[in-house]
C-alpha cells in the first residue's frame, strides 16, 4: 500500500508528485489532524466514561479507536510528504506507519457495517418477533439469534475478531517490505517489498477492496430494511418527530461513508493494478491514478473529523454527556418529555 509518493524533479518518469501532492496535502492533512484530534479526544473522555452496555456503544468505541489511531499516523505523513524527514522518515513510513493507517481505515469500515447490523437486527428483527410474525421467527430461531446479535459481549468478540482478521491481513505488508532503501533519491514504498511483498500488496489490497463493498452492500440492506420499517410503523402513529431523527441517524452514517469511502475505492483497484508494469499503463496514466488516488485518500481520512456526527446522532448518552459541556448548549434543566422510539427502551437513539 504505497502510503508515500515520490519526489524530484516532474521530468524524472518515476516521479509521480506534484505541487498537489508535496504543498496542498501536507496542509489539509494538518488540518484535519488537528480538527480530528480535538474531535476525537472529546469524543474518548465522553466513551471511557460511559459503561459498555449494549453492542451499539461498543462498535462506536471501537470506531473511534480505530480514528485515534489513524490520527497518530498524520504526522509522518504530513513530514514525509513536505520533504522534511529525509529517506530514514520515509522508509519507516513506508514500512510501519502507512500498515497502520490502512489497518484504522478499513477498522473503521468494518465497523460501521456490525453498527448497521446491529440497528437492523435491534429494529426490524425485534419488531418482527413482537407482532409474531412465524417467517422472521424460524429464519432467527424466535428472538435468541437477535438477542445475540445485540449482547455487549458478543460484540466485544466479533470486535477482537475483526481486528484480529485486520491484522492478519495488513501486517504482513510490513514485514515483507524487507528490501534495503535503493541508492537513487526517486523511489517508491513498492521498491522496498520482496517478490512475495509484492504479491502480498495485490492481494491484501484485494481483500480490502472485498471488506469495503461488502460493507457498502450490507450497509443498502440495513438501511433500507430500517427505513421501510419506520416509515411503515411511523405512517400509521404519524410522529412526524420521530421519523425525522431516524432519518438524520440513517442518513448520518450513509453520507459519511460515501462522503469518505466511495470514491477511494473506485479508483483504488485501477492505481494499484498500474503499480504493476504487467499491466501496461502508461507514465500518463500512472501519473494520472496516483493524483486521484492520493485526493480520494484524503476524502477516506477526513472520517476522523466526521465520524462524531456519527456518535452525537447515534448514541443518545453521548448526546447527553456531550451537550452540557458545550458552553453555547449549557441551559438550564428541562421538564422531561416523552420520547417516541420504534425500538426497545434505553439511552441508545432509535437507529
Amino acid at each position: 500500500m504505497d502510503f508515500t509518493n515520490t519526489t524530484g524533479p516532474r521530468s524524472n518518469q518515476t516521479d509521480l508528485s506534484s505541487v498537489f501532492t508535496r504543498q496542498v496535502l501536507p496542509v489539509l492533512y494538518l488540518i484535519i489532524c488537528v480538527v480530528g484530534l480535538v474531535l476525537n479526544s472529546l469524543a474518548a473522555c465522553i466513551f471511557f466514561r460511559m459503561s459498555s452496555s449494549s453492542a451499539l456503544i461498543v462498535y462506536l468505541k471501537n470506531m473511534m479507536m480505530a480514528d485515534l489511531l489513524m490520527l497518530l499516523t498524520f504526522p509522518w505523513r504530513i513530514i514525509s510528504e513536505a520533504g522534511l524527514g529525509g529517506r530514514l522518515l520515509k522508509e519507516l513510513t513506508c514500512r510501519y506507519t502507512a500498515v497502520v493507517f490502512y489497518l484504522s481505515l478499513y477498522a473503521g469500515i468494518l465497523f460501521m457495517g456490525l453498527i448497521s447490523l446491529e440497528r437492523y437486527v435491534k429494529i426490524v428483527h425485534s419488531s418482527c418477533s413482537s407482532s409474531s410474525l412465524p417467517y422472521a421467527t424460524s429464519i432467527w430461531s424466535s428472538s435468541s439469534c437477535s438477542s445475540l446479535l445485540r449482547h455487549a459481549r458478543f460484540a466485544r468478540a466479533l470486535s477482537l475478531l475483526a481486528w484480529l482478521l485486520l491484522l492478519l491481513c495488513m501486517l504482513p505488508n510490513s514485514f515483507l517490505s524487507n528490501k534495503p532503501l535503493p541508492a537513487s533519491s526517486q523511489w517508491s514504498c513498492m521498491k522496498l517489498k520482496s517478490s512475495l511483498g509484492i504479491e502480498w500488496h495485490r492481494i491484501s489490497s484485494l481483500l480490502s477492496v472485498g471488506i469495503f463493498w461488502a460493507t457498502l452492500l450490507l450497509l443498502a440492506f440495513c438501511y433500507a430494511s430500517i427505513a421501510h420499517r419506520v416509515y411503515r410503523r411511523m405512517g400509521r402513529s404519524g410522529n412526524q418527530q420521530v421519523r425525522r431523527k431516524s432519518n438524520r441517524s440513517i442518513l448520518s452514517i450513509l453520507a459519511v461513508f460515501f462522503v469518505c469511502f466511495v470514491p477511494y475505492h473506485v479508483c483504488r483497484v485501477p492505481y494499484t493494478l498500474s503499480q504493476k508494469s504487467d499491466y501496461g499503463f502508461s507514465d500518463r496514466s500512472r501519473f494520472i491514478l496516483f493524483q486521484a488516488k492520493e485526493a480520494t485518500l484524503f476524502l477516506a481520512s477526513l472520517n476522523v473529523c466526521l465520524d462524531p456526527i456519527i456518535y452525537f446522532l447515534m448514541c443518545r448518552t453521548f448526546r447527553e454527556s456531550l451537550l452540557p459541556k458545550l458552553p453555547c448548549c449549557a441551559q438550564p434543566k428541562q421538564q422531561p418529555t416523552r420520547r417516541s422510539s420504534v425500538s426497545n427502551g434505553g439511552s441508545i437513539s432509535t437507529v
